[in-house]
């Protein structure tokens, strides 16, 4: 068995296992969470559990907008998972650790600290997402491109920002990286602000809305017809769906009232005539439902404790194409991808083009890559192949990539060990790293 720890350290999830598996022992919030009902924080996997309410309970992150801000937090958080979710001796472990591209230096102090200090490490590999991503898709498919020719661009849309990187032969060529300031937590945010603006005030809830995010959200193919749609009233609305909030009782998640609303809307997607004309008399079926419910006066009145969603469902992940459009001084996604090209040599221009990976949670709304490859083909020169590849789990892709590392027969040469970091100290042993 392997004596690697791998750890996808992401702002929003972390991703802890043993290098060699196929997938990580633990996907839990990189976060702790205080319900209002209790005095007790939880943490990590606590707040996944289905008995727990987080109806506006109070967070704290050890990272805010992609940089780490709280090591002790982040220290209590790792110790909770090397010691109970893992169960692991980290003395006689080694470490392979994920960091933001640009990690400030005192950043990168203070987790050597964590390692091999606190918690006795005997060796620590650095990595950063894209490098291993494309270590992944290269050794999925020997034969393709990504393998043949070493070379790939990945977009990494994570929870704080969202990456666009060229990797070459395994390296992310850091001069060409660009940065949108945009992943999930922002869009969560705007669909915060959204929500409350229209309905009910939910600004202090931040997972009630991942999961409205997570389950409604989708990406639009046509946005100024879908914005027609969304006006109008009753059946005709195709994106209307209703969202019931927990009450604290019998409920302490929020649930969807209709299963089968979310999906009305890929009719619009669907060539055939048949199967619109079906949807639409199921709705009228709905509507006429909801209306003799509302005429009989039932005793239970939900419609206090519910919220409609009819254009926040496209108009939030639009914001990682057309940030400009919400007075975001930003590119969007496409033009972010083709700047990144850009500065890199024009003899990998085909290769890059041809190799687009989607990688990261943001990436997981029904749609996206198709809207992408709409949004880019008009910004590539002709002669170029475009062709955009999400990963299988684009959650877990990163991890994947680390366990693949840390099973081969080279990763002990990689490392650095802790006596190498007593004897040369931080910034001398962060330079084996490259990156």
């Amino acid at each position: 068995m392997s004596n690697v720890v791998v750890l996808d350290n992401g702002a929003g999830l972390m991703k802890a296992g043993i290098g060699g598996e196929r997938d990580p022992t633990a996907i839990v919030p990189n976060s702790m969470g205080r319900p209002l009902s209790s005095k007790k924080w939880l943490m990590a996997e606590q707040l996944l559990s289905p008995d727990v309410d987080l109806t506006s309970a109070t967070v704290r992150r050890p990272f805010d907008r992609g940089y780490l801000i709280n090591p002790d937090l982040q220290s209590s958080l790792w110790s909770h998972i090397f010691s109970n979710l893992l169960k692991i001796t980290p003395s006689h472990s080694s470490l392979l650790l994920t960091e933001p591209l640009f990690n400030l230096p005192s950043i990168q102090r203070s987790l050597d600290e964590i390692v091999f200090e606190d918690f006795n490490f005997k060796a620590l590999y650095v990595s950063d997402s894209p490098s291993l991503v494309h270590l992944y898709e290269a050794s999925r498919r020997p034969y393709g491109l990504v393998s043949k020719a070493q070379c790939s661009l990945v977009a990494d849309c994570g929870f704080s920002f969202t990456h666009a990187s060229p990797v070459f032969q395994n390296f992310t060529l850091n001069y060409a990286v660009k940065r949108l300031d945009l992943g999930g937590k922002a869009l969560t945010n705007y669909l915060k602000e959204l929500v409350s603006y229209r309905s009910v005030n939910l600004m202090d809830e931040s997972f009630l809305m991942d999961d409205v995010k997570e389950k409604l959200c989708f990406v639009s193919l046509d946005v100024p017809r879908d914005l027609q749609i969304a006006r109008k009233p009753g059946k005709d609305n195709l994106f209307r769906c209703t969202y019931v909030l927990p009450d604290g009782i019998t409920n302490t998640k929020g649930f969807l009232k209709n299963r089968e609303e979310p999906k009305r809307y890929l009719s619009l997607y669907d060539k055939a005539p048949q199967q619109v004309a079906g949807e639409q008399t199921d709705t009228d079926q709905l509507d006429n439902s909801e209306d003799r419910n509302r005429s009989n006066g039932s005793k239970i009145d939900l419609t206090k404790n519910e919220f409609g969603l009819t254009n926040e469902r496209f108009l939030v992940p639009e914001m990682m194409f057309r940030p400009a459009d919400l007075g975001l001084n930003q590119a969007g996604l496409a033009e972010c991808i083709v700047r990144a090209i850009s500065s890199c040599h024009s003899h990998l221009h085909p290769v890059l083009y041809e190799s687009i990976i989607l990688t990261g949670g943001s990436t997981l709304f029904p749609h996206f890559a198709k809207r992408l490859e709409m949004d880019l083909r008009p910004l590539v020169p002709d002669k170029y192949r475009l062709k955009i590849t999400t990963q299988e789990d684009p959650i877990l892709g990163v991890w994947r990539g680390g366990s693949l590392l840390a099973s081969s027969p080279d990763f002990d040469a990689m490392c650095v060990t802790k006596a190498e970091y007593e004897e040369l100290g931080s910034a001398r042993c962060r330079k084996r790293f490259f990156h």
